[in-house]
This record gives structure tokens, sequence and C-alpha cells, in this order.
């Protein structure tokens, strides 16, 4: 088997496992604060996983669309946030399907199952029973508003990440920043990458002393 499939499965099992953990975690976290709210401010809830979504989809394609070159010269000024630019770029591939598949997918659907709940809170509210026709009417309406702002919102974010890419992926670049610098938590470790480069620059300067 190539390497190149061993680490695309590798990477997808990975994925998978942390998009089980993830969905699990915002399911559990979304249902126990929709369980002691009124419908209103769960609608406000499932607008906000919306945006989250959203914002996580903008920053995935930012990712793709940004250039490597602009974070090398903020880096040789030491702008903090620009090494950490350098390395979302480069591993751009994994970075845009953690944004753009693991986070919003998991909103989409967590924005789904809220929704269901606010429309039957609302029609409980106002003395409908579960399945009528007019729960039904205002299930169809939420469902298709819900939906009508996540497609329309992901094409706003698109344009707004190829267009503003460098400025986007740098102010992400500032947080991974500040969490490594002041919580000690490392996103992307470029350690490794660079004793590999250095162990076939030895090689080669073997070969070429040979």
């Amino acid at each position: 088997m190539k390497e190149s499939i061993k680490k695309s499965l590798h990477w997808s099992l990975i994925v998978a496992v942390i998009t089980l953990v993830l969905a699990a975690l915002f399911a559990v976290i979304s249902t126990s604060i929709l369980s002691g709210v009124t419908w209103g401010t769960g609608m406000v809830i499932v607008f906000i996983i919306v945006f989250i979504g959203v914002l996580f989809d903008t920053i995935g394609v930012a990712a793709t669309a940004a250039n490597e070159k602009p974070f090398h010269a903020m880096a040789a000024a030491k702008l903090p946030g620009a090494k950490q630019a350098v390395q979302i770029t480069r591993n751009a591939d994994r970075f845009a399907n953690f944004c753009n598949d693991v986070i919003g997918d998991i909103a989409g659907v967590i924005s789904g199952t809220a929704s269901a709940y606010v429309v039957l809170r609302f029609s409980l509210q106002l003395g409908y029973e579960e399945g009528t026709t007019f729960q039904f009417l205002v299930s169809v309406l939420f469902t298709a508003l819900v939906a009508a702002l996540t497609v329309g919102g992901k094409s706003v974010g698109k344009t707004l990440a190829i267009q503003y890419s460098t400025e986007i992926i740098y102010n992400v670049g500032r947080l991974f920043y500040f969490l490594e610098v002041k919580l000690k938590i490392t996103i992307f470790n470029g350690k490794k990458k660079n004793k590999n480069a250095n162990k076939r620059n030895k090689g080669s300067k073997k070969t070429i002393r040979k």
C-alpha cells in the first residue's frame, strides 16, 4: 500500500474519532441547554449554532485560499501568530477538512435537531399537540429558514474567505499563538518536519562527500 494512502487512511480514522467525540459532546451540551429554556431562547441558540458552522466553514476556505509567502514576511518581522499561520497554510487540506467537514457538519446536524426541539416547544406553548398540522407547518418554515441562513451564510463566508484569506488566517494564527504561549496548547508542531529535513540534508551531505 502506498504511503500516501496509508496517511490518508490514518488521518480519516483520526477525523472519524474526533467527529464522534465532538458530536457527542456538542449534542449533550446543546440538549442540556435547550431543555431549560423557552422556545425564543432556543431559537437564538439555533442561530448561534448556525453561525458557528458558517464561521468555521469560512476559516476552512480561507486556509485553502491563503498564500504562504505573506506569513513568512510577517514571521521575519516577528509578528505573533505568523509562524502559526504558516503552519495552517502548510496543512491547509487537513485544517480545512476539520473546519468544514467536522465542525461544519456537526453544527448542521445539531442545528437540525435543535430546530425540531424548538418547534415542539413552540407548538406546545400555543396549545397544539405533537403531530398536528400547525406543528408540521411551523417545522417546515423554521427548517427552511435555518437551511437558508446556513447556505446563504456559507456563500457569503466563502466570498469573504477568498478576498480576505490572509487577514483571516493571520488572526487564527494569533489565536493559536495565544494558545501556545499562554495555555501551552500546541495545535501544529513543526519540529518533526524540521528534524526530518535535517536528516535528509545530512544524508545528502554524506552522499556528496562520498
